[in-house]
């Protein structure tokens, strides 16, 4: 054999055996773990945001995947149910982590859920991207890896409406929470804000998991002289206050709930959803200029391709999660790892970098995301309306609203 046939030979298996790894990465999925309710209170928004990922997931991997140290690796969900129930949540993400080996892991919806998760994924050094959590408790527990994507602050969340009835000519405002750690610190900080913006704060009643009887609660708030209420907890119990307002015919000038402008609400609340204020980032009117991933129009337009069936559209929980998809992207791109550490390091470095169909991602250096403002709309005769604030508004707030007697 002469020398040169020789070294060619040599050559080739050097890049045979070079190239060995990096093909049996390409062919090594990214494995994502995260839980998603099937049941209990957090199962509406849960099963929504988890729609928002599985969109993000598909976009990915039609591109070929993320690329990481030149190979691209397609992304792979590995899905558990927390059942709603915060004493599952430690064994789910234990199982996550220890038995189908995530790389990662998105939080669950909801803060009293995710604060559950992260002892476990800190204790075994796996990045959390938040996208349905915003409880300040969170972020003041020291933990070094997670930051929130998309989800505001809940000290931050009740700002804006609290300036769009301040601006309404509100003086009194009565609040009501639900007894876990979300409610709690968007109510608190809700009424601070309030106060000092010199709006009189007349209630702050908080109730019980599990309550299915408000009526009390509501004419104890009547019964402050409020002019708005502001009760604050998920989906399924606001469409449960809504409903008793009507029945019991309490009325106030005007009621704040988060979830009044989302599909299920609207869909299922019908009547009783009628002059709701709420907040939201999805909205037609709401485009921000993207900067990371699909912008509304064609995130929607993926959404109807892919759920086609789905008993209700997208909504703001869809586009919180899809957001955090593509965030979790951009910090593994930049970050060029799958470590902990070197995520963390990274979503610190595009802080303030990125815009999604959400808006702004900013995050400070415990993760907590203080952009991403909601916008508030109101359910008017002709549909939702964006009120506030005012360079976004499609229409003016209608303020005091039609009492129950009076609407047909």
């Amino acid at each position: 054999m002469k020398r040169r046939e020789l070294f060619g030979i040599l050559a080739g298996l050097s890049c045979a055996f070079a190239a060995g790894p990096a093909l049996a990465q390409a062919d090594k999925p990214i494995r994502v773990g995260m839980t998603v309710s099937s049941t209990g209170p957090f199962a509406p928004a849960a099963q929504s945001g988890f729609r928002g990922i599985e969109i993000w997931v598909d976009d990915v991997n039609r591109r070929g995947g993320i690329e990481i140290n030149g190979v691209k690796r397609k992304v792979e969900v590995v899905k558990l149910d927390d059942r709603s129930d915060k004493t599952l949540v430690p064994k789910v993400y234990e199982s996550l982590i220890n038995d189908s080996n995530v790389d990662f892991v998105f939080a669950p919806f909801g803060s009293t859920l995710t604060g559950a998760a992260l002892n476990v994924t800190e204790s075994k050094k796996k990045f959390m991207v938040i996208w349905g959590a915003s409880s300040d408790a969170l972020y003041a527990q020291g933990y070094k890896y997670m930051i929130s994507a998309t989800q505001i602050a809940a000290s931050l969340v009740g700002q804006t409406g609290m300036r769009a009835l301040k601006e309404a000519g509100v003086r009194k405002v009565a609040f009501a929470y639900l007894d876990e750690p979300y409610p709690a610190s968007q109510t608190s900080s809700a009424a601070d804000y309030a106060k000092s913006i010199g709006l009189e704060v007349t209630m702050m009643e908080k109730f019980a998991k599990d309550t299915k009887d408000f009526s009390t609660l509501l004419l104890k708030a009547k019964a402050t002289g409020a002019d708005v209420f502001y009760p604050s907890t998920y989906i399924v119990d606001q469409m449960t206050i809504a409903r008793q307002m009507r029945e019991t015919n309490t009325n106030f000038n005007a009621v704040m709930m988060l979830y009044g402008s989302e599909p299920q609400f609207l869909t299922q609340a019908k009547q009783d959803s009628m002059y709701l204020l709420s907040q939201s980032i999805m909205h037609p009117k709401i485009n921000w200029k993207v900067t990371a991933g699909m912008n509304r129009a064609d995130m929607l337009k993926a959404y109807e391709t892919k759920f086609a069936g789905a008993q209700y559209t997208a909504d703001f929980q869809t586009a919180l999660a899809y957001g955090a998809g593509v965030i979790a992207e951009q910090i593994i791109k930049t970050a060029q790892s799958l470590d902990a550490e070197k995520m963390k390091q990274a979503a610190l470095q595009l802080s303030g970098k990125i815009v999604t169909l959400t808006g702004e991602y900013k995050i400070d250096e415990t993760g907590k995301q203080y952009k991403n403002e909601f916008v508030v709309l109101q359910n008017q005769p002709g549909g939702l309306e964006v009120v506030y604030p005012p360079e976004v508004a499609t229409a003016k707030m209608i303020y005091p609203v039609p009492t129950f007697d009076k609407r047909k």
